[in-house]
């Protein structure tokens, strides 16, 4: 649902001068926005930003929710994958995965929300993903597949910064 509503929401959007007084928040752009619109506007001129359709703005909070639920904790799908994958090593994977947000506040700002976030889905869904049934039998190619695109669509849909306040974005 998030992809035609991005393209339809692009295509509703319009190229505006930024003032240079301007502020607020930045929108991080995960790489299937910034691709998606690409194809639609080229690259964007400097000192212009696209100014998002209702739409494109839905489109961009499902590409967030999108990536938040492939994060490798408890009962996410992203948490239900990694254990299927790794076993009871997922725990750790999970745990590495917030250490390294952490770690990452110190680099910017902007990765407090990411850090926020996971925290809260931790406190919420517990670090460790619950025994299964068929724990023991080996994941076949069909599913290694299905887990590999479902890692590739987290990297499409996440962006390192959701939102920025602007006075942290360098304009010319």
């Amino acid at each position: 649902v998030a992809v035609p509503t991005l393209v339809a929401g692009l295509s509703l959007s319009r190229l505006t001068p930024l003032p240079r007084d301007f502020s607020g928040l930045s929108l991080g752009e995960p790489l299937l926005f910034q691709f998606t619109s690409w194809l639609i506007f080229g690259t964007v001129p400097e000192g212009y930003s696209v100014n998002l359709h209702p739409m494109a703005f839905a489109a961009w909070f499902g590409l967030l929710a999108t990536a938040l639920n492939l994060f490798p904790i408890g009962q996410l799908d992203g948490g239900h994958l990694t254990y299927a994958v790794f076993g009871k090593r997922s725990t750790l994977i999970t745990l590495s995965t917030l250490c390294i947000t952490v770690l990452l506040t110190f680099w910017s700002r902007s990765w407090v929300v990411w850090t926020v976030l996971l925290t809260v889905m931790l406190i919420t869904f517990g670090p460790r993903h619950p025994p299964t049934l068929d724990e023991d039998l080996p994941l076949d190619q069909k599913r290694i597949a299905v887990a590999f695109v479902a890692f590739l669509i987290l990297i499409l849909c996440f962006t390192p910064t959701p939102l920025e306040p602007l006075d942290l974005v360098e304009y010319p």
